[in-house]
């Protein structure tokens, strides 16, 4: 049987013929390459229970694993290595479903077989299984004490104020965004009330920053949102959003989201100049892109709420929405949208679209360009401004390509709703116009230029 060589970069020496697929020189492998020099080498790695290879592969979900350890077929790492009469090694499940599909072939090198037979390779499968289980104990022992860690700094927070308050909170929220046992312990033990007392009216940035960041990556029951939503609370995190960076931004951001989902959630909670401004903020600014996508799917959650749309559009969002329409990538547009769409439910969001020298000619520019829900959105946009002035609106329209691009709606397989929209303002664009006029009008060569 022919010899097999991998590559020498993950420490494997070769495989030796005879179908058994052993290493050449196991200890050098374990000790310089396989294993990383992780300390405790040889099998079993002082592990005192046999674990499930498959229970650590997915718990550990390792980003990097040694590349020997990969099944070529499945791209993932082998439970049940088997060797073929090629040197190539394969998970077993994925060789033999390659078999029953009628492939008599070896995957990797597409030579044909002379023998069918799968060998287990042990050998590969004791590396694999005591490189997963010396990481596996690693992020068990750094898991009980993080669990540990997070409990004593639980302990201290209680008792320290000032700078040494600041320190403490720094390394709990670093505890916590790192390990999950350290999250748990957290909440099993009493902290997300500890933390919620301090946010107040007398909150200082440093430490109501740090407990954001803390609260947002715990799983907060019923009760603790019902104690975060308490006026003086939320005013603080409001508070954060307006001063911080653009991390402690969308750390708030998160938390008036979980906020958003709980039940008891009052829409006086989100009814406020201060906060809807500081969304505003935090979408315009140009030079950190990473907040435009929160900050606008939290005003798309805010905008949900009839009675807060009156305010969204007293603190002028709809002509800063507008202008930012052009520069927008489709995730943040498509909110961008459905914002406006919702503000142009009220009278004030009507007249502010109408103003907006930019609404109409911007949204023209949308029908049929990003996707289906984009064109709905601007589709009723349009239909809000021109109902609202019929006779100044639709002749801004059509100058701006309107009629061709109702035409091709009309004619597309979008749903029948949005045609049937289409359909209705075509017809209120056309009354301003004669019939050949408006035909003229509607020649698709016109807006292709």
């Amino acid at each position: 049987m022919p010899m097999f060589q991998p590559s020498k970069k993950d420490g494997l020496l070769g495989f030796e013929g005879g179908g058994d697929g052993r290493i050449l020189d196991l200890d050098t492998a374990v000790k310089d390459g396989v294993l990383g020099g992780v300390a405790g080498g040889g099998f079993g790695g002082g592990i005192g229970e046999k674990l499930d290879l498959k229970k650590m592969i997915e718990e550990l979900n390792l980003p990097e694993v040694p590349s020997v350890f990969i099944c070529p077929i499945s791209l993932e790492p082998m439970q049940d290595p088997v060797t073929l009469c090629t040197g190539q090694t394969y998970e077993k499940s994925n060789i033999l479903k390659w078999f029953s599909l009628g492939h008599y072939t070896c995957p990797t090198t597409m030579q044909e077989l002379w023998d069918d037979t799968v060998t287990p390779n042990k050998t590969l499968y004791h590396l694999i299984y005591t490189w997963f289980s010396q990481k596996y104990v690693q992020m068990k022992k750094r898991s009980e004490d993080a669990q540990g860690r997070a409990s004593e700094l639980l302990s201290t927070l209680k008792k320290v104020k000032g700078q040494a308050r600041i320190q403490t909170l720094k390394e709990l929220q670093q505890v916590v965004a790192s390990h999950s046992t350290a999250r748990k312990t957290v909440v099993d033990e009493g902290g997300v009330a500890l933390l919620s007392s301090l946010l107040g009216p007398f909150t200082s940035y440093a430490v109501g920053s740090e407990v954001v960041a803390i609260l947002v990556n715990l799983a907060l029951s019923s009760e603790s949102k019902t104690n975060l939503m308490q006026p003086a609370k939320v005013s603080s995190i409001v508070d954060i959003l307006n001063e911080g960076s653009l991390e402690t931004k969308v750390n708030c951001v998160r938390l008036i989201e979980t906020l958003m989902e709980e039940k008891d959630f009052r829409t006086e909670i989100v009814s406020s100049h201060s906060l809807l401004v500081a969304l505003m903020r935090l979408v315009r600014d140009k030079r950190h892109p990473n907040g435009h996508l929160p900050g606008l799917g939290l005003l798309k959650l805010i905008s949900m709420h009839q009675q807060v749309r009156s305010l969204i559009v007293s603190i002028g969002a709809i002509p800063q929405l507008v202008e930012l329409i052009p520069t927008l990538n489709p995730e943040c547009l498509e909110l961008a949208l459905f914002i406006l769409n919702a503000l142009s439910s009220v009278p004030e969001g009507k007249q502010a679209l109408k103003d907006c020298s930019n609404t109409i000619p911007n949204m023209v520019k949308l029908l049929m360009r990003i996707s289906e829900s984009c064109t709905e959105y601007a589709l009723s946009i349009l239909w809000s401004v021109c109902k609202l002035s019929p006779d100044e609106c639709s002749l801004i329209a059509v100058d701006a390509g309107l009629a061709a691009k109702l035409l091709l709606v009309i004619q597309s397989g979008c749903n029948p709703e949005l045609k049937q929209r289409a359909a209705e303002l075509l017809k209120l664009c056309s009354l301003n116009y004669s019939d050949t006029i408006f035909i003229s009008k509607c020649k698709l060569t016109r807006t292709i230029q």
